[in-house]
């Protein structure tokens, strides 16, 4: 991995792509229709700003910690078991990458797939809507990370997302999307829809849980994009940055019944040491025999700058929090 702090001239990469597509034209001299960037990109969303007769938009990245046109070099990552696939580091405050290691490559989310699952159930929810589990949730392995929640089981839409982030329940994720969309497919539509409208579009899903299937990938730049904008969600940022949340909740045969669930974080359990200086806010781990070992996760500096860090592929989990402490001591210059 290589530690960059340049100010990268990669921007609004999807309108000059769009752009491009205006410029050749399959052996003609121009399309009988031209390509409108701003009407195409005001369609799926990803034009910010207000009317160009108001004003005018303002360009996708502005804000964004943008990515770098190419890798970095492996042979200058700092002095640590570089056992990730890919990995980046984002300043939020300074608008700066201060990591890249291959971050536009394709990797499987594994369970970081979930911070789109929230997105998503935030968007077209109601956090306090009641969801009755159905049937659908036995379709995860009894081994997978679940919230443990059963069929016929109702609880709040907030109370289903403290089980899908803190203990990564694949259960939850399904009562999620088959509650709010009628069926795991129509949920894993809007989630690819979502990305598409954040720029993520190096991103496919196929769950809603991210359990494995060749067809369902990101890279951690698209993960960057995916978890800032969830973070924009204070309910959100109150989940992720919970310990342990007990759900009070009805059962299916009507008594009163209870879960209480635990942040699968190490910063968080005591099982990882805090880099001095450092604030974890919170996150969302994934681990699948695919994916590996994963973690996006945002922090906070002692010069109170806020981090985005996106950690994928490690070969363990010892490393993967190796790896990402160490990108957290990383300065801005």
């Amino acid at each position: 991995m290589k530690c960059t702090n340049k100010k990268s001239k990669f921007t609004a990469f999807l309108l000059l792509a769009a752009i491009s597509l205006s410029c050749f034209g399959c052996g003609k001299n121009e399309f009988p229709d031209r390509y409108s960037v701003t009407k195409t990109s005001e369609k799926l969303g990803i034009l910010q700003g207000t009317a160009p007769e108001t004003g005018g938009y303002s360009l996708f990245s502005d804000g964004l910690c943008l990515p770098e046109t190419s890798d970095s070099d492996p042979s200058k990552a700092p002095d640590v078991p570089v056992t990730t696939y890919s990995a980046a580091l984002f300043d939020e405050t300074s608008h700066k990458t201060l990591y890249n290691y291959q971050m536009l490559k394709k990797v499987y989310p594994a369970s970081t797939t979930k911070i789109m699952t929230a997105l998503v159930a935030l968007d077209i929810g109601n956090i306090d809507q009641k969801i009755t589990c159905t049937d659908e949730i036995k379709n995860v392995s009894a081994d997978s990370s679940l919230a443990n929640v059963k069929p016929g089981d109702t609880l709040t839409l907030k109370q289903l997302l403290y089980g899908l982030l803190l203990p990564s329940g694949n259960d939850a994720a399904i009562a999620i999307a088959t509650g709010l969309s009628g069926s795991v497919d129509a949920f894993v539509e809007k989630m690819n829809e979502k990305a598409v409208s954040l720029g993520a579009t190096g991103t496919h899903y196929v769950t809603c849980n991210g359990l494995p299937d060749p067809d369902h990938y990101t890279t951690a730049y698209d993960m960057y994009l995916i978890f800032r904008a969830a973070l924009k969600n204070k309910d959100f940022m109150d989940i992720i940055s919970t310990k342990e949340f007990k759900a009070d909740f009805t059962s299916a045969d009507g008594s009163a019944a209870s879960l209480t669930w635990h942040n699968t974080n190490r910063y968080f359990t005591g099982k990882t040491r805090i880099p001095k200086g450092i604030t974890v806010i919170g996150g969302k781990t994934g681990t699948t025999g695919e994916a590996r070992y994963c973690l996006v996760q945002l922090s906070r500096n002692e010069e109170g700058h806020d981090l985005i860090s996106c950690v994928f592929g490690a070969d363990c989990a010892y490393n993967l929090y190796l790896d990402t402490s160490e990108l957290l001591q990383i300065k801005s210059e």
